[in-house]
């Protein structure tokens, strides 16, 4: 990559590169010749039978970069495919917490090694029903988390949560 220190702007050093080489060969980010990808991050789909099949064109988890990247999970039963907790706000978020765990187990992680979650409430009041058996399945470290209410969720369900792990 060719380097050249253009004049000194508020007393700092300015490095311009050529315009074939916009992004430093260092960062691994760009080849040289045509600015494309030289190498794309490796990922690994993650699917368990423990956890509802994914309802679209999606996967239950993906790892990448020493993180698993959980898709939403709603209240649905993996061996009946039914949603469970017939309105009972409590019941539909302990299966949704199961559903969770079942693909961080597939993907080599835990609820311990969550860093941050989003809860999707179809009833924002809720919130505290949700929140006390959410609490239950975080130790002493809970992740970061933002809670949001939305119009509606796939299948009738009252809460939805996706999840981002470290991979132990």
């Amino acid at each position: 990559m060719r380097r050249v220190q253009a004049p000194l702007f508020d007393g700092v050093a300015a490095f311009q590169t050529s315009r074939r080489d916009r992004i430093p060969l260092h960062l691994g980010l760009a080849s040289s010749a045509v600015g494309r990808y030289r190498r794309a991050m490796p990922h690994q789909i993650i699917a368990t039978p423990n956890a509802p099949k994914a309802i679209g064109p999606y996967s239950q988890a993906v790892s990448a970069g020493g993180f698993v990247f959980c898709s939403g999970q709603i209240p649905i039963d993996p061996q009946s495919g039914q949603l469970v907790g017939s309105g009972d706000v409590r019941e539909e978020t302990h299966r949704v917490m199961k559903n969770l765990e079942a693909v961080l187990r597939a993907a080599g992680s835990s609820f311990d090694q969550v860093v941050k979650t989003t809860i999707y409430l179809a009833d924002l009041g809720n919130f505290a029903a949700v929140n006390d058996v959410y609490a239950s399945y975080f130790s002493a470290s809970p992740p970061a988390r933002a809670t949001v209410q939305v119009s509606a969720l796939p299948r009738g369900a009252q809460v939805e949560i996706d999840a981002i792990a470290a991979i132990a």
